[in-house]
């Protein structure tokens, strides 16, 4: 009976277990990948506000799938449920970038809307071309951002955050922006 017992306490998960941090946000820890501490802070900083938007970003995309309306419905909701994944894709690039720099992603939803700059949309249903637009005006506050950080972390010589930001932010951002703004186009009616 008695190995029974050990066997048995042996598989319960120790349960409600608390700890100190191990490292701060905001801080970055040193690796061996030839970027200076300065180099590495300031990249970190610029991909965790990005990260922060992209999350955003990711969300309105998938309330404006759920929400979608009117005669576009179904290509719509394929099309924003195709870059809520693309994005999902993103974020996760994002954050692998800034642990592999020796910083700590931004992750908890609270903080992720503390950081973001993208506005909170409404609790309830837009039309659709508000959605779509608010979708664009997302899209254009992360691309400008991205270029601006791509700019800045070449001249620091990191050419892994600059290839990140401009080959899967900025080309994906700018694909999906040119989908979108296709839907907000006024087409004229052909006559035969």
């Amino acid at each position: 009976m008695t190995a029974i017992t050990n066997h048995t306490l042996g598989s319960q998960p120790k349960l409600h277990q608390k700890g100190p941090l191990i490292q701060q946000f905001g801080t970055v820890r040193q690796y061996p990948i030839g970027l200076s501490h300065d180099a590495r802070m300031y990249a970190c900083q610029r991909l965790n506000k990005c990260l922060a938007d992209t999350s955003i970003l990711y969300g309105l995309y998938k309330k404006s799938h759920w929400l979608m309306r009117g005669a576009t419905f179904y290509q719509l909701h394929l099309l924003l449920d195709k870059h809520a994944g693309e994005q999902l894709e993103l974020i996760d690039t994002l954050a692998e970038r800034v642990q592999s720099l020796g910083g700590v992603a931004v992750g908890d939803p609270r903080h992720v809307a503390e950081i973001s700059s993208i506005p909170r949309p409404p609790d309830g249903v837009e039309e659709v071309p508000a959605m779509l637009s608010r979708l664009l005006e997302a899209h254009e506050t992360i691309l400008i951002e991205a270029h601006d950080a791509a700019a800045r972390v070449n001249e620091l010589g990191d050419d892994g955050t600059n290839d990140v930001l401009v080959s899967q932010i900025i080309r994906t951002g700018e694909l999906q922006a040119w989908f979108l703004a296709e839907h907000l186009v006024d087409t004229p009616l052909v006559r035969v």
